[in-house]
């Protein structure tokens, strides 16, 4: 079984850079696709980045490029998003997520291709 542990969340101020991380245990595997997705309150979950398998390919929200960067070790089995820039409309739970499989590009901003998802950590940026 795969678990997925967020961490690196917490309070900033607008301008403001946080790193999260995600760790994961269990069967690991370097071709799977990576992904950070959030919900604010009262707002459905969006997608936020991904990063695919052996190559890497990113992915971000058009509000976060330029901004957000996704990064992976795949020798740890550690998942990075780096946040700069930080506004208060990126206040919300951010939650890691892994597939089973190699996804597609065109599948891979999509929540219902993810497998694993840990439970989430809070990014709250005050103004």
């Amino acid at each position: 079984q795969v678990q997925l542990v967020e961490s690196g969340g917490g309070r900033v101020q607008a301008g403001g850079s946080l790193r999260l991380s995600c760790a994961a245990s269990g069967r690991t595997f370097s071709t799977f696709n990576w992904g950070w997705f959030r919900q604010a309150p009262g707002k459905e979950r969006e997608f936020v980045s991904a990063i695919s398998g052996g190559d890497s390919i990113t992915d971000y929200l058009g509000s976060v490029k330029g901004r957000f960067t996704i990064s992976r070790d795949n020798a740890k089995n550690l998942v990075y998003l780096q946040m700069n820039g930080l506004k208060a409309e990126d206040t919300a739970v951010y939650y890691c997520a892994r597939t089973l499989i190699p996804l597609t590009r065109d599948r891979a901003t999509d929540a219902r291709y993810y497998i694993y998802w840990g439970r989430g950590t809070q990014v709250t940026v005050s103004s």
